[in-house]
């Protein structure tokens, strides 16, 4: 065993404040109360412990994670995805898409990707939530430092927007952003919302949270009420799970979308290129990328990252139900697990709806495991680790813990969690391990 699994099955270190995160959630008066109200409404969404990440495996993270976006910027790879994607996924006005997350588990053989979401919600939660736990005491600051910068996070973020405005717009200012979703004031994650509002006000630039379904298409641009009169919507934070903009309640978003009139990001074609589950079928198909040259280093390491996956089809049935309980079933434009199923937990009437078409098969990678305090009794979590990136570029690392079938936020002890990755160290040794004593909040 590593030193990071040791410490994730050993140590019940807790390095979280309720005060600690409360400050770090509200940083202006006006979001005053978020940390009561979220420890009311979603008691099981941060983990008071965290997470440790072998320093290698962290590496070959960041190593697969660019080898697929070498893979996906290539002429034949998005010919392909785009073949079987709506037409809206064809145009590109330039941005990439803010808030990739490549989301892994750690196999005996290492990292192996699960999906790629193109709106993955969660990392300024996680943001806020890694510097509180940083801020525990002096061992977990200097592992922490060692690896991000969690305190120039918020700049980071603010330039990602900033440099997909200006992939389209070039040198205008950018005046306004609205976040966008539907109800966004009923979705899980809409304290989220709140943040981002107040982090692009707090930079200067005009931001509100609104109903994608009240969005207005007219004089050549978009308007939404939750804007000042007159001010029309420069940039759209997307959080919609439409990700072809085709649901009627969206037409004006797609119509200002199509007509260029509002950067849109996430869009509908990053979706088409990277978060369609088909497409990880395609990254694992080393003969198809190699003729297409992808390089033998690059091909390697998708080999060994990317579990074996199929599209589900009535032909393969038979054959597929006889491997069920080695296998994931997984909806080709599905997202935050839902329709998700284990093969070892299918019913007769799930799989006839699987098998009419939609889903793929991806080789079950079971999850490891982190060791957690929950009410003085020592229980084991499942752990999947997200990589929150853009442009290829990994920006912060965070984890979910959980029971059950897929990642929820409805198991004790458990949530997101930040992640820690270790420093690289030849020989543990006891003074190069964290006594658990001083790592308790």
């Amino acid at each position: 065993m590593t030193l990071a699994e040791t410490l994730n099955l050993g140590c019940l270190c807790r390095t979280l404040s309720p005060d600690r995160l409360r400050q770090q959630l509200e940083t202006d008066p006006t979001l005053q109360g978020m940390a009561a109200e979220l420890a009311v409404s979603h008691p099981h969404l941060f983990s008071e412990t965290a997470v440790f990440l072998d320093p290698a495996i962290n590496a070959t993270l960041g190593q697969a994670i660019a080898a697929i976006e070498r893979v996906v910027a290539l002429p034949a790879y998005q010919q392909h995805a785009l073949s079987a994607a709506p037409d809206i996924a064809r145009q590109n006005f330039g941005p990439a898409g803010v808030f990739m997350a490549y989301d892994f588990h750690l196999g005996q053989d290492g990292p192996r990707l699960i999906e790629i979401n193109t709106n993955a919600g969660g990392a300024l939660l996680n943001a806020a939530l890694a510097r509180a736990h940083r801020d525990c005491c002096a061992p977990m600051q200097g592992l922490m430092d060692a690896t991000s910068n969690l305190t120039a996070l918020d700049d980071t973020f603010v330039a990602m927007f900033r440099s997909e405005w200006q992939a389209q717009r070039g040198a205008a200012p950018l005046r306004s952003v609205l976040i966008v979703d539907d109800a966004p004031d009923d979705q899980y994650l809409a304290p989220e919302f709140t943040l981002a509002r107040q982090l692009f006000l707090a930079h200067g630039i005009n931001a509100a949270v609104g109903d994608a379904r009240d969005l207005q298409w007219r004089d050549g641009a978009l308007w939404h009420p939750a804007l000042p009169s007159g001010q029309a919507v420069d940039l759209v934070y997307n959080r919609l799970t439409d990700f072809s903009l085709s649901e009627p309640a969206h037409a004006a978003l797609r119509a200002a979308y199509l007509a260029g009139a509002a950067v849109v990001t996430p869009h509908p074609r990053a979706h088409a290129l990277f978060a369609d589950k088909r497409n990880l079928i395609t990254l694992g198909d080393d003969a198809l990328l190699a003729s297409w040259r992808v390089s033998n280093e690059d091909r390697r390491l998708l080999q060994a990252v990317v579990p074996h996956t199929e599209l589900v089809t009535v032909g393969q049935a038979d054959a597929l139900w006889a491997r069920r309980r080695q296998l994931f079933f997984k909806p080709v434009a599905g997202y935050g697990a839902k329709a998700a199923y284990r093969g070892d937990k299918l019913t007769k009437s799930v799989w006839a709806h699987i098998t009419a078409g939609g889903f793929i098969a991806q080789a079950l990678v079971p999850p490891s495991e982190r060791l957690v305090d929950v009410d003085g009794v020592a229980t084991r979590l499942k752990l999947d680790l997200r990589a929150y990136t853009f442009g290829g570029q990994v920006q912060l690392l965070a984890a979910r813990t959980y029971t059950g079938q897929t990642t929820n936020f409805r198991t004790a002890g458990g949530g997101f969690s930040p992640v820690v990755v270790l420093p690289l160290m030849s020989v543990p040794s006891p003074t190069q391990t964290i006594a658990p004593e001083n790592l308790h909040a």
